[in-house]
C-alpha cells in the first residue's frame, strides 16, 4: 500500500466548533439568487425576517454545506490550482436551525488514484451536529485534484452514479445568475480566487472566473424547492449532485427533473453553450 495513499487516508477531526446566525442563512440564500422578486413572498420567507406579520425564517436545507464552512479531516497537501470539486451529497437528518452552535466531524471515506497525469479523487465526510450532539446533516463531498495522482494508491472502482431516467424530463426549469453571482457567493466562506480573480481562473485554465461549484448545487436545491418541495425545506431527506462542467455568472441554468415517487432526479445544463453542469441529481423528499 502507498504510503500517500494512507496517509490520506488517516486524516480525521473530530468536535470542530462552529456558530452561524440568521445573517449567515439569509446571506446564503441571497447568494443562491433568492430573492431576487422584492415581493416574491415565498423567496422572501429565505432571505427577510423583517416582517410586519411575524413569521418563521426558513433555512435552505443545502446551507447546511456552508454551515461549517472551512471542516474538514484535515491538510491534503494538494495542487490547489488544479482542484475541483467533483461530488456532492447531503443527507438532512433534520431541518438546520436558524441560529445555533454546531460542531462537526470529518474524515476521509476513500482514495482513487486514477494514474499519473490524471489526478486523484478524495471522498470525505463531515457529520454537523448541535449542541446536544444530535445529527442535524451528514455531507459526503469529493474533490477531484488533477494535479495529483500517480503515487500508487488502491485500484478501487468509484460508486457507480445515480442512474436517469429514460424518458422527456417531467418539468424543467430556467434559473438565472447574475454577473457578480460569485462576488456575492464567496462572502457565504469559500474564498478561491479562481471565482474572483480574473488572472487566478486564467492561469487555472479558463477564460475567466467561474461560478462556485456549491453555489451551482444550491441553484439545484431552489429548483426542487419551487417545483416538487413548495418551498418546504422539511421535506429534504437528500440531495446529491455530480458537477460536469462548471457556470460562469451571469448564465441561466436549466434544471430538467424527473419525479418517480419520493425521488427527483434531475441534471442542469447551460443552453447557451450546449453544456451539462451537473449530472445524476437526485433528490429524496419525504
Amino acid at each position: 500500500m502507498s504510503a500517500r495513499y494512507d496517509e490520506l487516508m488517516a486524516l480525521k477531526s473530530v468536535g470542530q466548533k462552529y456558530a452561524y446566525t440568521d445573517r449567515d442563512v439569509m446571506l446564503y440564500a441571497y447568494g443562491i439568487g433568492m430573492g431576487a422578486d422584492p415581493m416574491d413572498e415565498k423567496e422572501l420567507g429565505f432571505v427577510n425576517e423583517a416582517t410586519y406579520t411575524e413569521r418563521p425564517l426558513k433555512v435552505v436545507p443545502t446551507f447546511a454545506s456552508v454551515a461549517a464552512w472551512g471542516a474538514g479531516p484535515g491538510e491534503m497537501n494538494l495542487n490547489r490550482l488544479l482542484v475541483v470539486d467533483g461530488e456532492r451529497d447531503i443527507t438532512f437528518h433534520r431541518p438546520m436551525p436558524v441560529a445555533a452552535n454546531i460542531t462537526a466531524d470529518s474524515s476521509v471515506v476513500e482514495v482513487y488514484d486514477k494514474g499519473k497525469d490524471k489526478g486523484v479523487v478524495i471522498r470525505h465526510q463531515t457529520i454537523l451536529r448541535d449542541e446536544a450532539g444530535e445529527a442535524l446533516a451528514t455531507l459526503l463531498a469529493s474533490r477531484f485534484a488533477r494535479g495529483d495522482g500517480g503515487f500508487g494508491g488502491p485500484a478501487l472502482e468509484q460508486p457507480e452514479p445515480h442512474k436517469m431516467p429514460d424518458r422527456a424530463p417531467d418539468r424543467s426549469v430556467d434559473i438565472s445568475t447574475r454577473p457578480d453571482q460569485a462576488l456575492i457567493y464567496r462572502l457565504c466562506g469559500d474564498r478561491n480566487p479562481l471565482h474572483s480573480d480574473p488572472e487566478f481562473a486564467q492561469k487555472a485554465g479558463f477564460p475567466r472566473p467561474i461560478l462556485h461549484g456549491m453555489c451551482t448545487y444550491g441553484l439545484t436545491c431552489r429548483g426542487v424547492l419551487q417545483t416538487y418541495a413548495d418551498y418546504d425545506a422539511a421535506a429534504f431527506k437528500q440531495h446529491a449532485v455530480r458537477f460536469s462542467s462548471p457556470v460562469y455568472p451571469g448564465e441561466t441554468v436549466t434544471m430538467d427533473m424527473w419525479k418517480d415517487g419520493n425521488v427527483i432526479s434531475f441534471e442542469a445544463r447551460v443552453k447557451a453553450r450546449n453544456v451539462t453542469v451537473i449530472k445524476s441529481g437526485r433528490t429524496v423528499l419525504g
